[in-house]
């Protein structure tokens, strides 16, 4: 459930409790619109929390780390490349 649905039950509440003038002798509308907008309401503030929580939530980075299985000072350095030819004229 998110912002939508928090904001259809306010307006689906708020038609059932003052607009519907229907008498059902089993179910009270006032109370029941009444009900569906505390619902609507609770949904709306608890997603709008949760957005705001989820903001301040810390980022990790992992950062992997290759090692080689011998230590480098043991390796011999790269022989150097052999010197540029020039192109006979």
């Amino acid at each position: 459930m998110g912002v939508g649905s928090g904001i259809f039950l306010i307006a689906l509440g708020a038609i059932m409790t003052f607009a519907i003038r229907a008498n059902i002798w089993w179910l009270d509308l006032r109370a029941v619109g009444w009900v569906f907008m505390l619902a609507g309401l609770a949904v709306l503030l608890t997603t709008l929390w949760y957005w705001q929580t989820s903001k301040k939530k810390a980022r990790t980075l992992i950062v992997e780390e290759n090692r080689l299985s011998h230590p480098t000072s043991m390796m011999p350095p790269p022989p150097d490349p052999p010197p540029p030819q020039a192109p006979p004229s």
